[in-house]
């Protein structure tokens, strides 16, 4: 049920102007019957000033009449047609003082694992500027050096659903585009239940990456003949130190001349 504005000043103006029972103010403007009470006794909201909801448009007296007469009776806000549709209006994301400077680690984060979320995305589920996001992006930060990326969801400053849906909605998007997702992308953009799921995919090692299409125009066989035609036959001593043909003769011409 809607609450009335200033509800701790409306309930100080019920108190002192009507004969309607703590339970109905309380339940009327949102708090508790013990609290109510003690506004009638002067231990609590000393010094607020009543609030008149009658003259703010928030109760009518014949309202009042009613709950004065039945204790049954439920206070309602009064029907406001221009106040119909419109709701409250989100800000940005409050982070607590304390967590305030864990932001660019998580910024860092989410730019490294996760580069298809936009900077407005981004800046929701942090709490931060566009400009810092994209400082951090071009790595133009002024502590840049020292920031070290970490998980937002293990700093507190979102939920673990809200970074899925927001990857989702980021996996949603990149399908209407039509474009083609890696495995290492397709990982990233789905959320952490499924990817743990997720059978890996064998890699080449970088050290040999495209040898794995490499071949010699010649067989193995080849290659042995070839090499054993070559060294000859060396299985005793005698072979081993013999002369080519024709050597001996060309040495004893020598020692003639």
């Amino acid at each position: 049920m809607a609450k009335p504005i200033m509800a701790k000043a409306t309930a100080v103006w019920l108190v002192d102007n009507t004969t309607i029972s703590f339970k109905q103010i309380a339940d009327f403007v949102g708090m508790h019957e013990l609290e109510v009470q003690g506004i009638a006794d002067g231990d609590v909201a000393q010094g607020v000033k009543g609030f008149d909801p009658i003259a703010n448009n928030q109760l009518t007296q014949e309202e009042i009449d009613e709950a004065q007469a039945s204790p049954l009776h439920k206070l309602s806000l009064k029907f406001n047609a221009a106040a119909q549709g419109e709701e409250k209006r989100r800000g940005p994301r409050y982070t607590p003082l304390s967590k305030r400077q864990d932001r660019p680690a998580s910024i860092l984060w989410l730019v490294k694992f996760h580069p298809e979320l936009s900077d407005g995305q981004i800046s929701k589920l942090v709490g931060t500027t566009k400009p810092t996001i994209q400082a951090i992006r071009e790595r133009t930060h002024w502590n840049i050096s020292n920031i070290q990326p970490i998980d937002p969801v293990a700093l507190g400053l979102c939920k673990q659903s809200e970074l899925d849906a927001a990857v989702q909605k980021a996996a949603a998007k990149k399908a209407a585009d039509g474009e083609v997702m890696s495995d290492d992308e397709r990982r990233k953009l789905v959320s952490t239940e499924q990817s743990l799921g997720m059978d890996a995919e064998p890699k080449i090692p970088t050290a040999i990456e495209g040898l794995e299409t490499f071949t010699l125009s010649g067989t193995d066989a080849d290659d042995e003949d070839e090499d054993d035609a070559s060294k000859g036959d060396y299985s005793d001593a005698d072979s081993f130190f013999s002369l080519p043909e024709g050597g001996a003769d060309d040495d004893e011409d020598d020692a003639k001349a």
